[in-house]
């Protein structure tokens, strides 16, 4: 049983470490996400394009897009939206 929760502890302590050093990267991703939106130009036609296409083989029909932006927020908040998008009937 001693042996279980030594084990088990080390397990917990190894997954800490990953956590710290996935919300680090994550942190560093952030930054350089808001530091290349700041300096980012207008959406070009190419861009619109190869959106549409992505959009198109993700739905498998085609669809007209209407805005084209960088959102910023938390993690939770696009989940909250993938799911918000995912239950409509977009075609």
């Amino acid at each position: 049983m001693q042996e279980q929760n030594k084990e088990a502890l080390a397990l917990i302590a190894e997954m800490r470490e990953e956590m710290a050093s996935l919300k680090a990267r994550i942190a560093t991703l952030e930054h350089q996400v808001a530091q290349s939106a700041a300096a980012s130009a207008p959406v070009t036609e190419e861009d619109m394009l190869a959106i549409s296409a992505a959009v198109a083989a993700f739905l498998g029909v085609r669809a007209r897009i209407r805005q084209v932006r960088l959102v910023h927020s938390s993690a939770w908040a696009q989940v909250g939206r993938m799911g918000t998008h995912a239950s409509h009937h977009t075609h």
